[in-house]
């Protein structure tokens, strides 16, 4: 009787943890679009500040991300089971606040007369105390991790809807195992990234010249890197916002679906371009709505 309730508890075993790496490996797929999102928008945030600290901000970055997942994976199982129609308007607030954030960069960006507003970059650049300096890295890690918050969220919302129709144990450990996996992922690429410059040089003072050639590339390419990973960025933020909206508002959603019907549907690369068009149009019109009317807003030093 107990050797037949053993085989049981084993079999069930067996079950939960085949469910467990067959709808991993599904919601993996699934997320893996906003994955590149994030790795894009996490080393652009990260970028810009002093050599030397670079790694120290990544790592203050990547506990904010674990702290970030430690709060929404409870709280997405927690609205799943009790208020579902909730996810939706969350993550679409989250879609709205990244479209406006990415209006704001570039404004920033093309801004003529910058006075006394520098981009956090430049301010990296003219600050000259210590002081100055922790603050800036602050208000770095503060904003990477607002930003890495609202991707968590997505990735987490669309890993949870791959075991919706699975028990709370099995959704638990899916959802969870996807988060870690993801946090540590990127993370790791993004500390990779931002010290390319320094293994560049460590292989171009390398006695072979073949690798001395390797070393050489990589320094000619890594500011580049970081430059276009900053423009990837920016436009991550109007793709994922924008591609919430069409997603979760249905006349968007079906518009989208209308916009690729027919004979171009046979067409997936075609197919692709036009989706990837919409959300990032959709995300650009809705952050410069966002930033119209944050600018209505009185701020605490205006009089």
């Amino acid at each position: 009787m107990a050797m037949t309730g053993l085989l049981a508890l084993l079999d069930d075993i067996t079950v939960l943890l085949d469910d467990i790496a067959v709808f991993s490996k599904v919601a993996a797929k699934k997320t893996a679009g906003v994955l590149g999102d994030d790795l894009a928008l996490n080393a652009e945030q990260v970028s810009g500040v002093k050599a030397d600290r670079e790694l120290p901000v990544v790592w203050a970055v990547a506990k904010g991300s674990f702290l970030n997942k430690i709060i929404l994976v409870p709280l997405a199982l927690a609205i799943s089971a009790f208020i579902p129609w909730l996810i939706q308007p969350l993550l679409m607030a989250g879609g709205l606040y990244l479209c406006f954030e990415g209006v704001e960069k570039v404004l920033h960006t093309f801004q003529k007369n910058k006075g006394d507003k520098h981009t956090l970059t430049e301010k990296v650049k003219i600050a000259k105390s210590d002081a100055e300096m922790l603050t800036l890295e602050k208000d770095k890690i503060r904003g990477a991790v607002r930003t890495d918050f609202i991707l968590s969220a997505e990735i987490i919302v669309i890993a949870l809807g791959t075991v919706a129709g699975l028990n709370l144990l099995t959704q638990t450990i899916v959802v969870s195992l996807i988060a870690f996996v993801v946090t540590v992922g990127v993370y790791l690429l993004v500390g990779l990234i931002v010290r390319l410059d320094d293994i560049g040089l460590h292989l171009h003072q390398s006695k072979k010249a073949f690798i001395q050639h390797i070393g050489y590339g990589i320094l000619k390419s890594a500011p580049m890197l970081i430059r276009l990973l900053s423009i990837v960025g920016t436009i991550a933020m109007f793709l994922v916002g924008g591609g919430i909206f069409v997603h979760g508002l249905p006349a968007l959603h079906h518009a989208a679906e209308l916009a690729v019907s027919g004979e171009i549907a046979n067409y997936p690369i075609l197919t692709s371009v036009i989706n990837t068009g919409i959300s990032l149009l959709v995300g650009l019109l809705l952050g410069g709505v966002a930033v119209c009317i944050a600018s209505f807003i009185p701020k605490k030093d205006d009089h």
